[in-house]
């Protein structure tokens, strides 16, 4: 349809989601669809859903349990961390299908290093597909499989997920709470982040603690990018931003992909997928009047998260764009938000 607004989004976990129901034949599910999870060619198409940051996961061997994010307050047990090669092999493995996917699409997803890539693959009608980690459990202090990774295709890291490893603490999930919670960076950290700022690769810095977040400030040269975060003013989260950290994002030019988890949502902090638009609606207008309308964009969590029902898709996604229309947005705006203000972080982060 004509009138379909193509978004680039931040964030989402359909790599794990395929791998966790079998490798074999994942790639042709993907491309075929069905009514499974968020996220699939067919879908993405209908939704308008033209590219993102497609996530490697290492999980844990105890998953997290949703119904613990409903209590009127909660801590989710942080999880153990994951021994370095079963996150090398699950990372190979989703790193290995989402190259498959690729291929055997024959055009219509494009695994792309370069923001110019992104844009052409848009143009063209082709799903625009970014390698992005979540938590590097994978990479060795040495830094060796960065490398190796980079040529792959990876271009966004987050350093950390919401579980300690050799460079840094994560973030627990706890309602309410502040996100200064345990330790930052360790030197391997640190030694991450520059090495991610000299080869040009994007480092996300939702998942971390608020002292992580300060040490990625401190060192990195890029711009600071949360690719699934919220206002902590509106959902009082520890996976939320606050006010203090939202300045140093809009100080540095870089930019807050809003999370469509409603835990992260709601001011109760709860998983409950009877969640209104206008709750999205209302963290959009707080993080523009934080952090300006070039600075804000969309990092759903598909696959990942539980959704508004209204959103329980990427085929659903132009309802939000809608909703922001009789919000009030122009059109202009709306381009930004959906495309234009990850197109501008993305130049200045991969190339």
């Amino acid at each position: 349809m004509s009138d379909i607004i193509p978004i680039f989004d931040g964030h989402n976990d359909v790599l794990l989601r395929l791998r966790q129901a079998g490798l074999q034949k994942a790639a042709q599910r993907f491309i075929r669809g069905g009514n499974t999870g968020h996220l699939d060619l067919p879908r993405a198409r209908e939704g308008g859903f033209a590219g993102g940051l497609f996530a490697l996961y290492a999980p844990s061997r105890r998953d997290l349990d949703f119904n613990l994010f409903r209590g009127a307050s909660y801590e989710v047990p942080l999880p153990a961390e994951v021994p370095l090669e079963d996150a090398r092999t699950a990372m190979i493995e989703m790193a290995a299908l989402l190259i498959r996917i690729e291929r055997e699409s024959k055009g219509a997803l494009s695994l792309c290093r370069t923001t110019t890539e992104i844009e052409a693959a848009m143009a063209r009608g082709s799903l625009a597909a970014v390698m992005h980690i979540e938590g590097a459990e994978a990479i060795d202090p040495d830094l060796s499989f960065l490398e190796v990774l980079y040529a792959a295709g990876l271009r966004s890291i987050g350093p950390v997920w919401s579980r300690n490893n050799i460079f840094g603490d994560g973030v627990p999930m706890r309602f309410p709470s502040s996100p200064n919670i345990n330790g930052g960076l360790t030197e391997a950290g640190e030694a991450l982040v520059r090495a991610c700022n000299r080869m040009g690769i994007l480092v996300d810095v939702s998942h971390m603690t608020e002292r992580g977040f300060w040490d990625v400030a401190r060192i990195s040269e890029a711009p600071l990018v949360a690719t699934h975060s919220n206002l902590h003013s509106f959902c009082p989260s520890s996976r939320n931003l606050t006010e203090r950290q939202l300045d140093a994002i809009r100080d540095s030019d870089g930019l807050v992909g809003v999370n469509f988890a409603t835990c992260f949502l709601r001011e109760d902090g709860r998983m409950d997928e009877d969640t209104d638009l206008d709750v999205v609606v209302r963290h959009v207008d707080g993080l523009i009047d934080r952090l300006g309308e070039t600075r804000v964009g969309f990092g759903s969590d598909y696959d990942g998260a539980i959704v508004p029902r209204s959103l329980k898709s990427v085929a659903d996604l132009q309802s939000l764009i809608r909703a922001l229309r009789d919000h009030g947005y122009d059109d202009g705006t709306i381009q930004r938000l959906a495309s234009g203000n990850w197109m501008r972080v993305l130049r200045q982060t991969i190339g």
